[in-house]
C-alpha cells in the first residue's frame, strides 16, 4: 500500500509510530474515497455505469428490467437505444440501431414504399431483445408505415414425406335400418404405409 500522507511530512515523522498508524488508516480512507470518486465519474456514462446507476436510469426511462434473464450488457445497450431513438427516421438509422441492439447482420430492414410496409427480418431467440426491437421500431417508424415482423431461422429444417392409407367402412344407411348408438358412424381398418 502506497503512503498517501507520510510523503508530504518531514522525514523525522517516519520514526513516530502514531504517524505511521495515522498514515496507514488515512491511506485506506483516501483509497476508498478515490474509488468512490472514480465510480461516480464512471456512472456518468452508460457503458461504464454500475448496477445501481443502471437501475436509476431504467427507472427514469420507465423500463421494467428482469436482472435474472437480462445481462448487464444488454440493459446498458437498451438504455443507449432509448436515448438514441429520436427522429428523423431513415432506414440506415434504424438498421444501425438494430445492429447495435441485436448484433451486426442479425436483422434486415426494408421498406415497400408502394404498400407503405416496413419489414424487419430478424433472427432473435431472446424475448427481451425481441421486445426491445419491437419498441425501437414502433418508436422510430413514421405513422404512415405498417410494421411487419418476419422471423428468419438460422438452422436448417428437414422434411420427411410419408403416405399411408386406411380403409373406412360406414356403418349407417339412410334407409332406416341403422339404429342410433348401436354402432359408430364409421369403422377404421388398419393403416398401411404406401410410400
Amino acid at each position: 500500500m502506497a503512503e498517501r500522507i507520510m510523503k508530504y511530512l518531514p522525514e523525522y515523522y517516519r520514526l513516530i509510530e502514531d504517524f505511521r498508524a495515522l498514515d496507514y488508516t488515512e491511506t485506506i480512507e483516501l483509497d476508498l474515497l478515490q474509488g468512490a470518486v472514480d465510480q461516480l465519474f464512471n456512472d456518468q456514462f452508460v457503458m461504464t455505469s454500475s448496477v445501481q446507476a443502471i437501475k436509476r436510469r431504467e427507472q427514469m426511462l420507465g423500463i421494467l428490467a428482469d436482472p435474472s434473464t437480462e445481462t448487464l450488457d444488454f440493459r446498458r445497450r437498451r438504455i443507449l437505444n432509448r436515448y438514441q431513438t429520436k427522429p428523423p427516421f431513415t432506414i440506415r438509422y434504424l438498421q444501425r440501431q438494430l445492429d447495435m441492439l441485436v448484433g451486426p447482420g442479425m436483422t434486415i430492414v426494408s421498406v415497400d414504399p408502394q404498400e407503405f410496409v416496413l419489414t424487419v427480418t430478424a433472427n432473435i431467440d431472446n424475448a427481451s431483445v425481441f421486445r426491445e426491437v419491437h419498441y425501437t421500431v414502433e418508436t422510430i417508424k413514421p405513422a404512415n408505415l405498417v410494421y411487419q415482423q418476419n422471423t428468419s431461422l438460422e438452422n436448417v429444417i428437414e422434411l420427411q414425406e410419408q403416405i399411408s392409407m386406411q380403409e373406412m367402412t360406414w356403418n349407417y344407411k339412410l334407409d332406416g335400418s341403422w339404429k342410433l348408438g348401436s354402432k359408430p358412424f364409421v369403422s377404421y381398418g388398419t393403416e398401411v404405409v404406401v410410400k
